[in-house]
Formats: C-alpha cells, structure tokens, sequence
C-alpha cells in the first residue's frame, strides 16, 4: 500500500501518451474518431437484471486478457448465481430481514470471484429471460418459510440449490478448457492474479492517497477505494487506455445528458468547468448518484475535437453504435464515482512517470 501511495503523488506529472490514428464511426446524429480502441468481446445484455456491476468488471478483464492476446469470455450468470445463494445462506443463518437484491459495485465482482472462482459462458450460461426480480423475491419467500418451520441448514441449502437450478440450469462442478480441467476457484485464478485491480475515487471529504469505503447503498461488502485528486485520476484512466488496459467505470447516468438511444453522455459542463469542486458539489447534494457500471475500452474525438470515453456498455446492441457509449470528457469528470483499473498502471507509473 505504501508503493501506491508513492505512485498516487506522482500523477500528476504524467506526460501525455501518443494516440494510434483515427477511424471515423457514424452512428445516428453523431460522428466520432475512434483514437484508441481496445479488442473487446461483443455487447451483451443483463436484460431485467441489475447486474451491470458484474457485466462490466468482467468486460474488462476479458478486455485485459484478449490485449495480450488470451481471448475468455466470462459468465455473469455464474457470479449471480453464487451471490444470490450466499444471500440466501446469510439470510438464514444471519436473520437478515433485508430484501435480497442483485445490486452491487464493480469491485464486489472481484471478491465474487476470488471466493467462488468464475466460469466462461460455454460452460455456464444461464436460461435466456430470467426474471431475476422474480427470483429474487422467490428465493427470499422459501428461504423465510423454511426460517420459520425451524428447518436445518442442509434442508434450507437443498431448497435454494433446487430453486436456482430451476431458474438459471444446473451449475458444472468444472470447467474444460484447452484440454485441461479446472475447478471454477482454479480457472479464476487463471485469469485473475490476485490484487491485479485496485478501485480508485476522487473527493474532498475524504483525504487524498488514503482508503475510504466506497459511499454507495450498493455497497454491499463495505468495497474501498483509493482517494486520488481529479485531474490524477483521469490520467490514470488515460494512461490505462492507451497503453492498453480497460477500465471498468461506475457512475451516474441519471443526468438529462445521458441517452442510450444515441449512444452519448454529455454535461452543461466543459471540461474546464468540471472541476473538483464542482464534481463535489454535485455529490454533496445527491445530483450525482451511483447507477451503473460500464467497461470503459477505448478514446475518441468528435467533429469538433472533443474528447469522449468509449464505453462497452450491457444493455444490448439497439443503439447507433452497437450498444457502445460515447462519454464526453466532462461527463467523466463529473459523474464517476470510482473506477477499477489494473494495478500494473500504477506500477508502469511508478517506473516510468
């Protein structure tokens, strides 16, 4: 912790890193120049979940791997499904009263995967249209009902076992890849080192360089980030990009400026206008809220030179560019309440500055 403490105060020193050339991309009304693009696996689409935090923390470690040429591509289903019956076994053993929910922040899908492991959608990939509200109530009802009966942990985890296979199939027990056979704990260790990510923030209330747990009523296993200034940590975003690391973003996209359907999220706000005081502001008074999650893979410019975050978003594919997003620089700025980014930046920062 101490070393990254050295790299946060280094940041803001960091020089700007040479852009590949541009490709233009029309979609609707706008037109873009694609300056980085990261190979990424294709769109997909949570449908009714609220599972967006674990779409886009996979997005990006898929992202990770296909850069250095390892192509996997990961199962969501199988990190709800473990999250929706660790609820339900804290539920029963906790008396928890709480409704159990699919929401989260980036980082819970880490620690997900560090203590259930994680599997690749040819292995497990649940039913198409599951309701998952509706199995989120289900699963709360039978886990209360057999509560009260006074029933054991063994009957309780037979039930919410029989319910979740019902629901979403049956859960393999191993994964087969390039002719090797993995539990799901081993083949995450396989694509995630441990401690390879670390979850960065930037506010006032909190001291620069130091820990804070993230502020977010989705916040269901007390995540921290990292405290760095605002301009350090767009340039961490930056140095990300273009040296070829995705960043999975989470933030508000309750903003009038935010539009699915045309593919862009834009602010009142220039980027000179979207300073740290400001962006704080914003979140003292709950005009910037924690909504969404989305794999951040590339940068780009528009017609008047702009600068915009291209963003694989996981709402499917029914917008101008693909299901892809396009965030203006000032929308970064002012709407990111953390990214997740490789650690392997901060070092490559820390040696290079």
């Amino acid at each position: 912790m101490r070393q990254l403490f050295v790299v946060l105060g280094l940041f803001l020193l960091l020089t700007a890193c040479k852009e590949s050339p541009s490709e233009k991309v029309q979609g609707g009304k706008r037109s873009f120049h694609t300056d980085v693009l990261l190979k990424h696996q294709a769109v997909k689409n949570q449908g009714e979940s609220s599972l967006c935090w674990i779409y886009a923390m996979l997005a990006t470690i898929e992202s990770e791997h296909m850069m250095q040429g390892d192509s996997v591509d990961l199962s969501a289903d199988h990190l709800a499904y473990m999250y929706l019956r660790e609820q339900c076994q804290q539920r029963y053993a906790r008396g928890t009263t709480h409704d159990m929910t699919l929401r989260g922040v980036a980082p819970m899908a880490l620690r997900l995967m560090r203590r259930y492991g994680c599997e690749p959608n040819s292995t497990f990939r649940a039913f198409d249209n599951i309701n998952y509200p509706s199995l989120c109530r289900k699963l709360q009802v039978k886990v209360d009902a057999l509560t009260s009966q006074a029933r054991g942990a063994g009957q309780v985890r037979d039930a919410v076992e029989e319910e979740l296979q019902e629901a979403m199939g049956p859960l393999p027990r191993y994964v087969f890849m390039y002719s090797c056979e993995y539990t799901p704990l081993e083949f995450a260790h396989s694509v995630l080192r441990q401690e390879e990510y670390v979850t960065l923030g930037s506010w006032t209330h909190h001291p620069f360089g130091e820990q804070y747990i993230i502020e977010s009523p989705d916040n269901h296993y007390a995540e921290c980030a990292v405290n760095v200034p605002l301009d350090s940590l767009q340039q961490i975003v930056d140095r990300a990009l273009t040296t070829g690391h995705a960043v999975c973003w989470e933030g508000d996209i309750s903003e009038p400026g935010f539009s699915f359907a045309e593919g862009v999220a834009t602010t009142n706000e220039t980027t000179e206008e979207a300073t740290q005081g400001r962006r704080q502001i914003a979140f003292d008074r709950h005009a910037t809220t924690d909504d969404h999650c989305m794999a951040l893979v590339g940068i780009a410019h528009d017609d008047d030179g702009r600068r915009f975050y291209i963003a694989k978003n996981s709402w499917g594919t029914d917008n101008p560019f693909g299901g892809m997003m396009f965030i203006s620089e000032a929308y970064l700025r002012m709407k990111t309440i953390a990214v997740v980014v490789s650690r392997q930046v901060l070092d490559d920062l820390h040696n290079n500055p």
